[in-house]
C-alpha cells in the first residue's frame, strides 16, 4: 500500500501501518456513503492505482498530518524569531481600550504566545491542506493523464483492431492482439488488458467484462466505443464493419480535437503576445516614476531578473495542458522467445546489448563484453558526429565544462569586470562573457545535433503512406510479404526504399521479417512509425497476403500525415507572430535606450541641466538602465524562444534553435546601440 510511491516491499507495508493507525479519523471524518470518498474510488481506479479508497484517505491523512505538524513547528519558530525577539514591534492586536486593568495585564501577558500560537496554528493548517491535498490530487492527475492519452492513441487502436478483423481474426483474438501491444498502444492496451484478466482469472464472461471496464475507464470516447461494440456482440452484428465506421469517426474527431487544440493554441499566443509588453510598460512607468524623484530600482531588478524567467515558465507549463507529444517512445518488443537478433534500441553508451544477458555466467562473455565496448568506443572517436547525432544531449558533457573554463580564464585574466560597478560599467562585455558566451557555446552544438537527428528520423515517415500503398498494390497481386518488399524497394528511392532493402535482405538470410521489421523500426524509435510496424507485423503472423492490411495502414499514415500538416501550418503564423513582437520589444527598448537614457544622461553632464534630467540622475544611474535594458531583452529571448519551439514542436529542446538566433540578434543590436 503507498501513494504510488512504492509498489509494495518494506515501504509498502510501513505505509499499511501509518494507515491502520490513521483509519479510526478516517471513520470519524467520512461515512460509508461520503460522496467525495466514493469520488476518490472512481479516480483511483480510472488512474489504476491499486489502492482501496479507505486505506488511500487514511494514508492521505497521515501525510496531511505529518507535513501540519512540520510546518506548525516551522510557524511557531517564526512567531518566535518574530515577536518574542521582537524582531517585528507588536502594537495594540484590537486597538480597543480595556477599562479594567487586571484584564488589561492578562492581554499584556497573553498577547506574544497567542500570537506566536496563531502563527503555528495558521502554518499547520496550511501545511496539513499541501500535504492532504497533494495525496488526493495524485489520483486526479494520472487518470486524467491516461484519459488523454487514451484518447490520443485510440483511432490508431481502432485501426489495428479492424486490420485484425479483416485479417480474419476473432473477437478474443482481437482483444488479445490489443492487450499484449502496451508496448505500441500504452494505456488503451491495458484497458483491454483488464477486460482479458476479468475473463482468465476471476470467471467473468467478456461481455460483463467489457461492460464493467466501460463504466471504469477514465475516457469518455472509449466507453463509448466498448459500450457500442457490446451492442455488436450481444446483437451478432458484423464486428468488421464495426470497426470501419469507428476507425473513420474517431480519425474524424481526431481532426476535431487538432482543431480546438490549434484554436486554444491560437488563444494562448495571443496572450503570451499581451503579456510579453507587459515587462517593457512596468519599466518605462518606473523610469518615470524616477524622474519624479520615486526611485523603485528594487522593483526594475524584480521585473528584469524574477518577473520575465517566471513569466516565461508559468506560460510553457500552461502551453503544455493544451499540447501534447505522440504518446509512447517508438521502441517495439522483440520476441521473449528469441535471444538470437541484436536489437539497436537495447544498446547504448552503458549497455552492450545482447551480450548484457550472458555476462557474469561465464568468463567469455565477459571478455565479449569488454571487446564490444573498446569496439564501441573506437567507432565512437572515428566518428563522433554521429554519436552525437544520436545522442544531443550528450554534447553538454563537452560544452559545459568548456563554458566554465572559459568564463574562468576571462575572470582570472581580468578581462571581464569581477564586481557588480564593474559589470554596470561595461555592460556588453561583461553580459556577453556571463551570459552568452556559455549560451552560445553550450546551446550552438545542441541546436546543429539536435536538428540533424529530428531530421535524420523524421524524415523516414515522408513517404511512408506511398510505400505502405505500393506493398498493399503488390501483396494483393499474389506476392508474399517479403517478395512485395523486395519489389517496392526496387521500384522505389528514398530512405525508406534503403530501409526496405535492408529489412529483405536479412529476412533472406534466416532472420525472421517480423523481427526484421521490429529491427528497423528500433532504428528510428517513431511513435507513429511503431504503431505501422506493429500492425504489420501482427497481421503477417496470420497470413502473409495482408493487401487490406497494408491499406488500412496507409489510411492511417495519411490521415496523420494530415493532421500534422495542418498543426505544423498553423504554428508556423503563430511562431511568427511571437518572434515578431520579441523583435519589436527589442527594437523599442533599443530606441528608449539610445533616444532617452542616453540623451537625459547627456543632458545632466551639460551646464545648465534641467531639473528633471537632474532628478533622473539622482535617482537612477543611465549605466545601470542600460545593463538591465540588456538582460531584460537577453532574458525575454530566452523565454520567447522556448514558447516558440514548445509552440511549434511540443518539445523543449525544439526551442533552442529559436533561442540561439534571438540571442545572436538581441546581442548584435546591443553592441551598436550599448
Amino acid at each position: 500500500m503507498s501513494l504510488g510511491f512504492a509498489e509494495g516491499g518494506y515501504a509498502g507495508r510501513r505505509l499499511e501501518v501509518i494507515g491502520d493507525i490513521f483509519y479510526p479519523l478516517y471513520r470519524r471524518l467520512f461515512s460509508e456513503d461520503s460522496g467525495f470518498a466514493a469520488d476518490v474510488q472512481r479516480k483511483l481506479g480510472e488512474a489504476r492505482m491499486p489502492y482501496n479508497v479507505e486505506m488511500y484517505l487514511s494514508v492521505a491523512l497521515a501525510v496531511g498530518t505529518a507535513s501540519g505538524f512540520a510546518l506548525w513547528f516551522a510557524g511557531l519558530t517564526l512567531g518566535y524569531i518574530l515577536f518574542v525577539s521582537q524582531a517585528i514591534a507588536v502594537g495594540p492586536l484590537l486597538g480597543v481600550p480595556v477599562p479594567n486593568e487586571t484584564v488589561l495585564a492578562i492581554i499584556e501577558a497573553a498577547r506574544v504566545p497567542l500570537l506566536v500560537f496563531g502563527t503555528g496554528l495558521v502554518f499547520g493548517l496550511v501545511g496539513f491542506g499541501i500535504g492532504f491535498g497533494t495525496a488526493i490530487v495524485l489520483p486526479y492527475l494520472r487518470a486524467s493523464s491516461r484519459r488523454r492519452e487514451i484518447n490520443m492513441l485510440l483511432p490508431d487502436a481502432v485501426s489495428f483492431m479492424y486490420a485484425l478483423s479483416i485479417g480474419g481474426m476473432n473477437q478474443l483474438e482481437i482483444f488479445e492482439a490489443i492487450a499484449e501491444a502496451d508496448d505500441t498502444y500504452g494505456e488503451v492496451a491495458q484497458e483491454f488488458k483488464t477486460i482479458l484478466l476479468e475473463t482468465e482469472y476471476f470467471d467473468t464472461d467478456y461481455r460483463s467484462a467489457i461492460r464493467q471496464q466501460a463504466f471504469e475507464t477514465p475516457s469518455d470516447e472509449l466507453s463509448q466505443f466498448l459500450t457500442d461494440m457490446l451492442s455488436v456482440i450481444d446483437s451478432g452484428g458484423d464486428m468488421t464493419r464495426f470497426l470501419d465506421d469507428k476507425k473513420t469517426l474517431h480519425f474524424r474527431t481526431a481532426k476535431q480535437e487538432q482543431e480546438t487544440t490549434l484554436e486554444t493554441l491560437e488563444l494562448f499566443a495571443e496572450v503570451f503576445v499581451t503579456l510579453s509588453l507587459f515587462p517593457l510598460l512596468l519599466i518605462i512607468v518606473l523610469i518615470v516614476l524616477s524622474m519624479l524623484g520615486q526611485g523603485q530600482e528594487l522593483v526594475l531588478f524584480v521585473t528584469v531578473y524574477v518577473l520575465i524567467p517566471l513569466f516565461g515558465g508559468i506560460f510553457v507549463v500552461i502551453m503544455s495542458t493544451v499540447m501534447h507529444d505522440d504518446p509512447g517512445d517508438g521502441v517495439l518488443e522483440m520476441s521473449k522467445d528469441d535471444r538470437t537478433v541484436e536489437d539497436e534500441s537495447s544498446r547504448g553508451l552503458f549497455n552492450r546489448g545482447l551480450v548484457e544477458q550472458f555476462t557474469g555466467r561465464y568468463s567469455i562473455f565477459d571478455r565479449i563484453k569488454r571487446r564490444e565496448g573498446s569496439f564501441d568506443t573506437l567507432n565512437i572517436l572515428k566518428r563522433p558526429d554521429l554519436f552525437f547525432r544520436d545522442n544531443p544531449t550528450y554534447t553538454l558533457a563537452l560544452t559545459v565544462p568548456a563554458a566554465v573554463v572559459l568564463v574562468t580564464v576571462a575572470v582570472a585574466t581580468g578581462a571581464v569586470p569581477t564586481t557588480w560597478d564593474g559589470l554596470v560599467a561595461n555592460p556588453v562585455w561583461g553580459t556577453f562573457v556571463y551570459m552568452y558566451l556559455p549560451m552560445f557555446v553550450v546551446g550552438i552544438p545542441v541546436v546543429v545535433f539536435y536538428e540533424w537527428n529530428i531530421r535524420s528520423r523524421y524524415g523516414i515517415l515522408d513517404n511512408l503512406s506511398e510505400a505502405l500503398r505500393k506493398l498493399s498494390s503488390a501483396n494483393d497481386t499474389g506476392l508474399t510479404l517479403l517478395d512485395s518488399i523486395r519489389t517496392v524497394a526496387d521500384t522505389s528511392s528514398g530512405r525508406f526504399a534503403e530501409e526496405l532493402e535492408v529489412i529483405y535482405v536479412k529476412s533472406s538470410y534466416g532472420m525472421n521479417i517480423s523481427e526484421s521489421l521490429v529491427v528497423f523500426n528500433n532504428k528510428y524509435q517513431l511513435p507513429a512509425l511503431a504503431r505501422t510496424i506493429k500492425l504489420i507485423t501482427k497481421a503477417q503472423e496470420a497470413s502473409s497476403q495482408i493487401s487490406s492490411v497494408l491499406t488500412t495502414a496507409a489510411q492511417a499514415a495519411e490521415n496523420r500525415d494530415d493532421i500534422e500538416r495542418e498543426r505544423r501550418s498553423q504554428t508556423r503564423m503563430q511562431v511568427v507572430i511571437v518572434l515578431m513582437t520579441y523583435l519589436t520589444l527589442l527594437g523599442v527598448m533599443a530606441i528608449l535606450k539610445v533616444r532617452f537614457i542616453d540623451v537625459l544622461a547627456q543632458l545632466s553632464s551639460q551646464q545648465g541641466t534641467t531639473s528633471a534630467s537632474e532628478s533622473f540622475t539622482a535617482t537612477v544611474d543611465a549605466n545601470l538602465l542600460s545593463l538591465l535594458f540588456f538582460h531584460a531583452v537577453t532574458l525575454q529571448a530566452v523565454v520567447t524562444g522556448l514558447v516558440s519551439g514548445y509552440m511549434r514542436d511540443a518539445r523543449v529542446l525544439s526551442g533552442a534553435k529559436y533561442i540561439v538566433g534571438l540571442l545572436t540578434i538581441s546581442l548584435l543590436v546591443w553592441v551598436v546601440v550599448g
